[in-house]
């Protein structure tokens, strides 16, 4: 399994590379950049223009401003800011965070909710309660994510039940702990709920059909005949297998998620990577994009990886073997 994982890591850096290459050319191939703006400021003189252009290399070739670029990301220097007048590690950080807390909570509320009601509905197959659970699927399937954090953005808003966007109340830090902990918990409502509803319907409907599936095998009929315990029968033989395919998709749903959480952000006011990322591209702060772009690979390649990890452990059967 080390040996995999190691390999796994190893193929990662080109593919990072390539990611970082492609942004880089989307970036400089797009009319204009954030010196531009900085010319038709006149508190800016020329000569601090030019400085700032053979500080950073802006001058040089792609290609060479690139490798640039690669030496500096290897000294873990992710460039500066521009837009932000900071270095950009200093503000990706905390950015990056809450896009994570963010994703973590959808994740997890997403997979608590779906599997049990997936597996629910495969062991009432075909009953109100089964069909009743679907046709909620089929529903929140076709809401898109945003226009529901509109909604619900519009419903709390009448309420005032809980905060319409933001991480923290502007009294975050005249609270104790408890406080804080349930301040943020409100403030994490509306926009994990939008980004999970559509996920959950989703993956119950999977789960269901997983569940029907391996319910119908010999060997499940087997242990029925045997007298083993229903729960033991579901939850021990037929969940451990049924389970896998998910397994498999679970990096993939994590990366959407940060992915997916972008748009969600913006709406809900979230301070992530989402509402950074936009700011970046439309002042053409390039290593501000460059390196929220980096991160944003890297947590899709880990989520890979442990999806696969996961699937190894849940699935005896499954072995990594070099070559």
């Amino acid at each position: 399994m080390w040996g995999y994982i190691l390999k796994r890591f190893l193929v990662a850096i080109p593919i990072l590379l390539a990611i970082a290459f492609v942004t880089f050319l989307l970036m400089r191939f797009t009319p204009g950049n954030y010196l531009d703006t900085m010319r038709m400021d006149p508190q800016y003189s020329k000569a601090t223009i030019q400085h700032y252009e053979e500080l950073y290399q802006l001058d040089k070739p792609l290609l060479q401003q690139y490798l640039q670029w690669i030496k500096n990301i290897l000294r873990l220097e992710f460039g500066y800011s521009f837009y932000y007048n900071v270095p950009v590690v200093q503000i990706i950080g905390g950015r990056l965070w809450n896009t994570f807390v963010l994703s973590c909570a959808s994740f997890l509320f997403t997979w608590g909710v779906a599997l049990p009601l997936g597996i629910t509905a495969a062991l009432r197959r075909n009953q109100w309660l089964d069909r009743l659970i679907q046709f909620f699927s089929y529903v929140w399937l076709s809401v898109p994510s945003f226009f529901l954090a509109m909604i619900l953005l519009y419903a709390a808003s009448q309420t005032g039940f809980l905060p319409l966007g933001g991480m923290v109340s502007p009294n975050f830090e005249e609270m104790n702990f408890l406080e804080k902990a349930l301040d943020i918990l409100k403030h994490l409502a509306i926009p994990t709920i939008a980004l999970s509803v559509g996920s959950i319907a989703a993956l119950q409907r999977i789960m269901r059909g997983n569940m029907l599936e391996v319910l119908g095998q010999q060997y499940i009929l087997m242990a029925r005949a045997k007298g083993l315990p229903e729960n033991k029968v579901v939850y021990h033989h037929a969940l451990r297998n049924a389970i896998n395919p998910l397994i498999t998709l679970l990096g993939y749903e994590f990366s959407s998620l940060l992915s997916g959480a972008a748009l969600i952000e913006i709406i809900c006011g979230w301070p992530g990577l989402g509402a950074l990322m936009l700011t970046a591209v439309r002042s053409k702060d390039i290593y501000l994009v460059m390196a929220s772009m980096l991160m944003g690979s890297v947590l899709f390649i880990i989520g890979n990886l442990l999806a696969d990890i996961l699937l190894a452990k849940a699935d005896p059967r499954i072995r990594y073997e070099r070559g």
